[in-house]
């Protein structure tokens, strides 16, 4: 564990505000769930829970047989982290932070389909978004289904969107169950 030097006060109702510097230094947004461990010393843990992490093993399945139909590179991030790739060495991009970018598409709920790929990863150049969906369970949004190259951008159409849409939506359904 790492020492802050930050104290803070629980109020009379049991609450304590998480510092925004540290807020935003772990990109913790409002609404976004905490999940809270104890340790043996009587130390209080949160960490940041992610719904997607709990079937990490079932996306990296879905993103071989994505990848293997698509002939492309596919990966599902939660909000933060690339879970699950398929078509692409899994150590060079899961549990990778994404981009800025694919944060905005996934805020911005809308499916991205581009000619100027993004980077899919924060300091990392070498792959780059085609298409991104988001995840919505319950209007929530989870993370996001995309497509990724790691050289030239082949030229992509209808077909592999609607497939990135496909398994995002069911995604989405299976985490409401």
């Amino acid at each position: 564990m790492k020492a802050t030097g930050i104290v803070r006060r629980i109020d009379d109702l049991g609450r304590v505000v998480i510092p925004k510097e540290i807020r935003r230094t772990m990109r913790i947004r409002e609404g976004d769930p905490l999940e809270i461990y104890t340790d043996r010393e009587g130390g209080v843990i949160f960490k940041k829970y992610s719904q997607l992490g709990d079937v990490s093993d079932f996306a990296a399945q879905l993103c071989d047989t994505i990848s293997r139909v698509a002939g492309l590179p596919a990966v599902i991030t939660d909000r933060d982290s690339v879970i699950a790739a398929g078509g692409v060495p899994r150590r060079e991009v899961v549990d990778k932070r994404v981009s800025s970018q694919v944060e905005q598409v996934m805020e911005e709920r809308r499916s991205v389909q581009t000619d100027q790929p993004m980077p899919l990863c924060d300091g990392g150049e070498k792959y780059r978004v085609l298409i991104a969906v988001p995840i919505l369970s319950e209007g929530d949004v989870l993370g996001c289904v995309a497509f990724v190259s790691d050289g030239d951008a082949p030229a992509l159409g209808d077909v592999e969107l609607k497939l990135a849409q496909a398994v995002a939506g069911f995604l989405g359904r299976h985490m409401e169950s």
